[in-house]
């Protein structure tokens, strides 16, 4: 007699279905949602969850990047190109439109990932957005550890550490006041390597600079920056040509780069399982601003 062989969910295939689970209880308990979309790895891995969670149905709702103006060119090419293949409602909220408007200050030091947060909530009491699918993780950094997978905002966007909602057994609570609403963070559970091996499995193409290649930078406090229109050399300071990779994208005034000869996946799985220093860590300045930057932030409505 034939012994049936037990049956067995990877890693990888257990954390999809979870994010896919939650997005379908978003659909089924809010009216607008909407995904956040910046062209960078844990975006379009929730882009390619929400492809599959829907399929063979169209992406239900929008995306949405919130545009600090200081791009990688890399990036925006691959979000349009994206958002286009997909078919996709693109909503591009500005600050250099915010600036132009007076809703933000340029700050004295010219980056922008501060003033992100008013623009956000603009465009969240625009368009009436009741949930808001979010990359974040908790690997990444100590206040996104602790905050829940249904992460509620009152009517001013702000969170509270301290009052957030049990989450017993995968049961989510979404109820909101209208004004209110709910960040949702699909890869809560994912680490940064789950992420790769999860690009690996489904061959999901990602922006050039996610690999090695040769690019100018300078040297500030320990990071590689790029030297470009938003960075530029300070008295005393040389730039040389390096060999580097982008681990996380964002503002690109404030997001330094890793020497790697990481250029595929798979060497880059390789770097990742071996480092251990996270990205925001290791290549995000306005996370060295403070001991609670981020937390501070996401009082405040950050992402």
């Amino acid at each position: 007699m034939s012994q049936t062989k037990p049956y067995r969910v990877s890693h990888l295939d257990a954390l999809e279905a979870e994010s896919i689970f939650v997005m379908r209880e978003v659909m089924a308990e809010f009216e607008r949602p909407v995904l956040l979309f910046s062209g960078g790895k844990d975006s379009i891995v929730m882009l390619r969850l929400a492809e599959k969670a829907f399929a063979p149905a169209r992406i239900p709702f929008p995306v949405m990047h919130v545009d600090t103006g200081h791009n990688f060119a890399e990036v925006l090419e691959y979000r349009d190109q994206r958002v286009a293949t997909l078919g996709l409602n693109l909503v591009v909220a500005s600050v250099q439109e915010a600036i132009d408007t007076g809703l933000v200050r340029e700050l004295p030091d010219g980056t922008r990932n501060r003033i992100q947060t008013p623009v956000l909530l603009a465009a969240v009491e625009k368009y009436r957005f009741d949930a808001l699918f979010g990359g974040a993780r908790r690997d990444e950094e100590k206040a996104r550890a602790k905050e829940r997978m249904f992460s509620f905002r009152d009517e001013f966007g702000q969170w509270d550490p301290k009052n957030q909602r049990p989450e017993l057994w995968a049961l989510y609570n979404g109820r909101h006041h209208p004004g209110e609403s709910i960040r949702v963070f699909p890869l809560s559970n994912w680490t940064e390597l789950d992420v790769w091996h999860y690009i690996a499995k489904e061959q999901i193409p990602l922006p050039s600079i996610y690999y090695a290649h040769d690019r100018e930078v300078v040297e500030r406090n320990g990071m590689f920056y790029a030297v470009n229109e938003f960075i530029r050399l300070r008295d005393g300071e040389t730039s040389e040509v390096r060999r580097v990779r982008y681990r996380t994208v964002g503002d690109a005034s404030q997001t330094a780069a890793v020497l790697s000869e990481a250029d595929t996946v798979d060497k880059v799985i390789d770097e990742v399982a071996a480092t251990r220093i996270t990205e925001r860590g290791a290549t995000r300045g306005d996370d060295k601003v403070s001991e609670a930057a981020m937390e501070d932030r996401k009082r405040e409505g950050y992402f």
